[in-house]
């Protein structure tokens, strides 16, 4: 998160003339700076709400999760990523989902 030099002001990004940049949303403050390493698509559902997805060059790097060795149910995978859920009670331990690598089986132990 970055913001403004001038004002303060938290910088969102936009798209202008083809390009991803850091612009000050404030009227009257014109602060705009290249977006470094990431491309943006902007697309406007409505007047008011601005839906961007912002894509990193380099995806192939990025690892959104733990792994751990698990064996898949449906492919017999071997390496899952996993998160954990406080799906009962606070008293109880939380409930540890998997997602398989290979194929994206979705899957839950009880702990």
């Amino acid at each position: 998160m970055k913001f403004c030099p001038k004002c303060d002001t938290r910088l969102v990004l936009k798209k202008i003339e083809k390009k991803a940049v850091l612009a000050c949303p404030r009227p009257g403050c014109d602060y705009q700076e290249p977006a470094s390493k990431v491309e943006a698509v902007v697309s406007s559902e409505n007047q008011n709400q601005e839906v961007l997805k912002i894509l990193e060059k380099d995806v192939k790097g990025l690892h959104p999760m733990p792994t751990t060795k698990v064996v898949c149910p449906k492919c017999g995978h071997t390496k899952a990523y996993f998160w954990l859920v406080q799906t009962r009670g606070t008293d109880e331990s939380p409930s540890q989902f998997f997602r398989c690598v290979r194929c994206n089986n979705t899957w839950r132990e009880y702990s």
